[in-house]
C-alpha cells in the first residue's frame, strides 16, 4: 500500500487512507471498525515478538508499553522478562503512568492475564512525579510510520504529550529508544512537512514481517510545549496542571494555546457563600473515601500556604481539616473519583523544600482528626478561595 503524494496531504488524509484499507482487507480484529483507533491489526503477537529480540529491549530494566491491544504481547514480553512494565493511564485521567505487579510465583498465563487491559487495572500501582524513575526503552501504537521513523497517531495526542511529561519528569532524554508495533501496510511513506516540533519519532519499527531500524536523527520532543496545550486539556488532564506548576515555579514560560486559564474552583463564589476555609468543628462519623491525606508537611508550613496552592492547582476540596501539629491535611471532596483526581494531579507536590505525602485517607473515627480545623462543604457549586 502507497499513501498519496500529491501535493496538500494531511496527516489526516494518511490516517483515513490506512483505516480504510485495514477495513477493506479485513485486516484488524476487535475492536472494529478501526477509524479513530490504533488499528488492533492481524499479526500484532506476530510481530511483537520480534521486541525481546532487540538489544534495546536486552539492555532496558524499565519499559513504558502503551495501553492498546495491538502492543499486549509486547506488554507481556517485558513481564516475563522480569522487567520493569510501566502502562499510562487511559487519556491520562488519574495521572501518568502505572506500575504493573503480578502476584508473587505468577505463572505465565497469569502474567498474559496481567498484559490485558484488565490486567493492568488489577495489578498496577500509581507512579508519582517524584519517583524518579528512569524509562529505558519506550512502545508506541501508531496508525501510520515512515521508514525514516516520522510517525503518526490516531490525533488526539496523546502518545506525543506522555512522552513530553516523561521528559518533564527527567523519566527520558533524546537517547532513549523509541518502538512502535504495526502491521506492513501501515509502513508508508509521511512527508517530513507534516512533522511538527512536538511529534514523537521512532527509532524500530516492528511489523508481522520485518524489524526496521529507522536511523532516525530528527530530535524528539524537549519537554511540553505549552503553547500547544488547550485550556480543555488543562481541566481533562490533572497531572497537566502539577506539571505546569512545576515549571511555572522554575520560571518557563507555560503560557497557553487559548490564554489565559484559571483552575476548577478559583472563581469567586457568591458573597453570601461561605468559604470552604472557614473554622468549623469536626464531625461525627469517619473520614470517607473521598478525603485525600496530604503528610510529610514541613514544620513551617502555613495553612494559607496550602491553600494557596491547592487553587493554583485547580484541586481546591470542598473542605479542608488542617493538623499542622502532625505535619499533615486532610482534603474532603465531593466524592470518590473528585479525590482521585486530586491524587493525580497533586504527584510530586512540594511545600517550600518537602515533597509531601499524598494518599487517600484511610477509613478512621473523626477522633483521630482531634486538634485540626475543618471547613464546612458547600452546597451548590465549587468553593471559593479565601484569602490567607
Amino acid at each position: 500500500m502507497e499513501t498519496a503524494q500529491e501535493t496538500g496531504v494531511s496527516k489526516q488524509d494518511i490516517r483515513e487512507q490506512i483505516w480504510d484499507y485495514m477495513e477493506s482487507k479485513n485486516l484488524a480484529d476487535f475492536p472494529r471498525p478501526v477509524h479513530h483507533r490504533i488499528p488492533n491489526f492481524k499479526g500484532a503477537s506476530r510481530a511483537a515478538e520480534h521486541f525481546p529480540g532487540l538489544q534495546a529491549f536486552k539492555m532496558a530494566r524499565t519499559i513504558k508499553v502503551n495501553p492498546d491491544a495491538p502492543q499486549k504481547n509486547a506488554r507481556f514480553f517485558v513481564l516475563e522478562s522480569k522487567k520493569i512494565l510501566l502502562v499510562p493511564t487511559p487519556r491520562l485521567r488519574t495521572g501518568l503512568f502505572n506500575k504493573i505487579t503480578p502476584p508473587p510465583g505468577a505463572t505465565k498465563d497469569i502474567l498474559r492475564k496481567c498484559a490485558t487491559s484488565q490486567g493492568v487495572r488489577n495489578y498496577s500501582t500509581p507512579v508519582g512525579l517524584d519517583s524518579k524513575v528512569l524509562v529505558d526503552l519506550v512502545v508506541v501504537g501508531s496508525v501510520a510510520v515512515s521508514e525514516k521513523g516520522w510517525r503518526i497517531g490516531k490525533g488526539e495526542g496523546y502518545a506525543d504529550l506522555e512522552y513530553a511529561m516523561m521528559v518533564s519528569m527527567g523519566a527520558v532524554n533524546q537517547g532513549t529508544p523509541v518502538v512502535t508495533i504495526v502491521h506492513d501496510c501501515q509502513v508508508v511513506d509521511i512527508p517530513e512537512a507534516l512533522l511538527e516540533d512536538h511529534d514523537l519519532t521512532v527509532d524500530y519499527i516492528l511489523t508481522p514481517t520485518r524489524v526496521i531500524t529507522t536511523g532516525c536523527e530528527r530530535p524528539k520532543p524537549a519537554g511540553i510545549a505549552w503553547s500547544k496545550i488547550s485550556c480543555e486539556m488543562m481541566e481533562k488532564i490533572p497531572i497537566l496542571r502539577s506539571l505546569r506548576h512545576r515549571e511555572e515555579q522554575a520560571g518557563k514560560d507555560v503560557t497557553l494555546r487559548d490564554g489565559p486559564w484559571s483552575p476548577p474552583g478559583a472563581q469567586a463564589a457568591p458573597s453570601t457563600a461561605r468559604s470552604p476555609w472557614d473554622p468549623a468543628p469536626p464531625e461525627s462519623g469517619s473520614v470517607p473515601s473521598s478525603s485525600v491525606e496530604i503528610g510529610n508537611l514541613p514544620q513551617d508550613v502555613r495553612v494559607s500556604q496550602l491553600k494557596r496552592a491547592l487553587s493554583a492547582l485547580g484541586v481546591v476540596p470542598s473542605r479542608l481539616t488542617w493538623q499542622g501539629p502532625q505535619h499533615r491535611a486532610f482534603l474532603h471532596y465531593r466524592d470518590p473519583a473528585e479525590a482521585q483526581q486530586a491524587i493525580a494531579c497533586l504527584q510530586g507536590f512540594r511545600l517550600g523544600a518537602s515533597t509531601v505525602r499524598v494518599v487517600l485517607a484511610r477509613q478512621q473515627r473523626a477522633g483521630d482528626l482531634g486538634g485540626g480545623h475543618t471547613a464546612e462543604p458547600l452546597p451548590d457549586h465549587r468553593p471559593a478561595v479565601a484569602g490567607p
